[in-house]
């Protein structure tokens, strides 16, 4: 049995509203089995609505959380992080309705620079604090998921973007901490590159532990195209047992003028989809190759 192949939706629009239904089609005929939704904020999408235009396209789904500084289980006022509890909540309400089994992201919040807010020192009592707030809250949210048939995905982002979970390690720990089977970790290799020594042994560490994996370039761009060692990553994974979805985000343009900010998500400005075939095909002989390593 494969894992699952599947493809964010941002790769064509954000917000993917019900205009964009159509792209579930070309996504299957393309060789994707599902698509990562961003989790639709009240009113966003039609729950039963998008439902229905998977099940005619005959793709599955994942969700991925929207985190921000005013719901965030590792903020320092109460209200933020009573709001990133009932987010999440909510969060798995929706992929419940949806048919989704997993919501992964960066549930425990505390984003960084891209969100605004610089790094900063963290003292060590505050440290402990924001342990704690986050174990407390990802508890209380994963038993609330886990009731609904929904597992939780805790994924470790690089140093740019959160000042709270940056490796697998960490996160491993965190996962420990809580305690809850409704909870596991989501490994991003682009994450990866940046925080991990070595993928492969990462992902051997987080084991059994992974139930998503968001296979990515070191630039977001098409697999293949950057330099991932996707051969380890593979065979890593094979020797993990993992047989879980993967998810790509190819979502770089190509735009090398100065001054053109990679940090920002931008459209797509020309036809992609022989490279989004040509990246799902890729993936599944490397995974064939790595099983058969096995």
């Amino acid at each position: 049995m494969s894992n699952p192949i599947g493809l964010i939706s941002m790769q064509v629009a954000r917000p993917f509203t019900r205009e964009h239904f159509p792209w579930f089609t070309t996504f299957k005929s393309l060789g994707y089995d599902f698509v990562e939704l961003l989790v639709p904020e009240p009113g966003e999408l039609d729950i039963a609505e998008t439902r229905r235009a998977l099940d005619d396209a005959g793709l599955s789904v994942v969700l991925a959380a929207r985190v921000n500084l005013q719901r965030n289980l590792t903020g320092d006022e109460a209200a933020e992080r009573q709001a990133g509890v009932d987010y999440l909540k909510y969060a798995a309400d929706c992929a419940a309705e949806l048919g989704a089994p997993i919501v992964g992201g960066p549930l425990y919040g505390n984003p960084l620079v891209f969100a605004g807010r610089p790094p900063a020192p963290v003292p060590e009592d505050l440290r402990r604090q924001r342990v704690e707030w986050c174990v407390e809250g990802l508890k209380v949210a994963a038993a609330h998921a886990r009731g609904a048939g929904i597992a939780l995905a805790v994924e470790p982002l690089n140093r740019f973007e959160t000042d709270f979970l940056s490796t697998t390690r960490q996160a491993v720990d965190l996962i420990d901490l809580v305690g809850d089977p409704g909870i596991g970790l989501m490994l991003d290799t682009f994450h990866m590159h940046m925080e991990e020594a070595d993928l492969a042994e990462a992902i051997r560490l987080a084991g059994p532990k992974t139930i998503h994996f968001q296979a990515n370039e070191n630039h977001r761009g098409f697999i293949g195209t950057g330099m991932t060692d996707w051969t380890s990553v593979v065979r890593a994974l094979a020797d993990i047992g993992y047989r879980g979805p993967i998810s790509l985000e190819p979502f770089r343009r190509n735009d090398d003028r100065i001054g053109v900010p990679f940090a920002q998500w931008r459209p797509p400005h020309e036809d992609e989809n022989q490279r989004l075939k040509d990246s799902a095909q890729m993936l599944r002989s490397l995974l064939a190759m790595g099983a058969h390593r096995r």
